[in-house]
This record gives C-alpha cells, structure tokens and sequence, in this order.
C-alpha cells in the first residue's frame, strides 16, 4: 500500500463521518453531501499529496469543499439567471414541515460566502480570523456575512435576533 492510499485509509476512517457532515451542512442535502466530499477527495487525492499526516490532509479536503460548494452555488446562480430562456421552470412544493426543513431552506436563501460563514462559525466554532483565513477576504467582510445571514434567518424562522448570537 502507497503512502497516499494509507493517508487516505486513516482520513476516511477516521475522519469520513465529520467530512460528511460538514458537506451536508454546507449543501443541505445527502446526495449533494456525498458528491460533494467524493470531488474533494479526487481533487486532494489526484494531486498525489505524499503525506500521512490526517489533519492535514482534513484540512486540504475541507477547504478544496469549501471551494467547490462555493463555486457550484456560483454556477447555479448564473444557470438559474439564464435558466427561463431555454426552458420553462417547474413548481416544487415541500410538504415537509419540520423544523430541520424549515432551517435548511433558510440557509439555502442565504448566499454562497453568507452560508460558508455561517456553517464555519456555527458548526466549525472558528473565530471570525480563522473564517477570514479559510475564505481568504477581510475580518469586516466576514462580520458583515454573518450578521446578513443572522438578520435573514432571523427573518425567515421567527426568531428573535438577540438569542442568535
């Protein structure tokens, strides 16, 4: 067994579970979860990282679905702005009403850097600097995400702000 494959072994088992849940709470589906840490792996792995060292290779993997999640909603926006000229778009109606619906549709109306912040934040327990690190942009821009993305889901689950912080 290669030292890659090895490296691989040990995050996968020791690891795969907080990969995935980490890829369900950026994306709010199982299906798109497992796509999502699959393609971080490949993207991580393909490169053939010599390296044993777990954390590190978590690192690598949590960053490279970080950038793919973000880039993906990117994409989707623009295909949902261009979408209407080339076919007609279906209703889809939810009948679950649960609280954990309710919660995953109000992260997805947040917007791509807004739910990377907030997942970081919340689920992560990073500081406001290792999230600006993470995402590459300034302290404020984060501050200025999160506290847009408490304001919405304030909004959208009748909660009142001061208890979200």
């Amino acid at each position: 067994m290669g030292e890659w494959e090895q490296g691989f072994a040990e995050l996968l088992a020791g690891r795969g579970a907080a990969l995935r849940a980490y890829a369900y709470l950026l994306t709010g589906e199982s299906a798109a979860a497992a796509d999502l840490v699959q393609e971080a792996l490949l993207r991580v792995f393909s490169r053939l990282r010599v390296t044993t060292d777990v954390p590190q290779l978590e690192g690598y993997v949590r960053r490279a679905m970080l950038n793919q999640f973000i880039d993906g909603r990117r994409r989707a926006q623009l295909w949902r702005a261009k979408r209407h000229l080339l076919v007609d778009s279906g209703v889809h109606h939810d009948e679950d009403h649960t609280v954990a619906d309710e919660v995953r549709q109000a992260l997805a109306t947040l917007s791509p850097r807004q739910r990377a912040c907030v997942v970081l934040r919340y689920y992560e327990d990073l500081s406001v600097l290792e999230i600006a690190e993470q995402l590459g942009c300034a302290e404020g821009t984060v501050k200025r995400h999160l506290a847009d993305a408490r304001t919405k889901l304030a909004n959208q689950l009748t909660v009142p702000e001061e208890t979200m912080r």
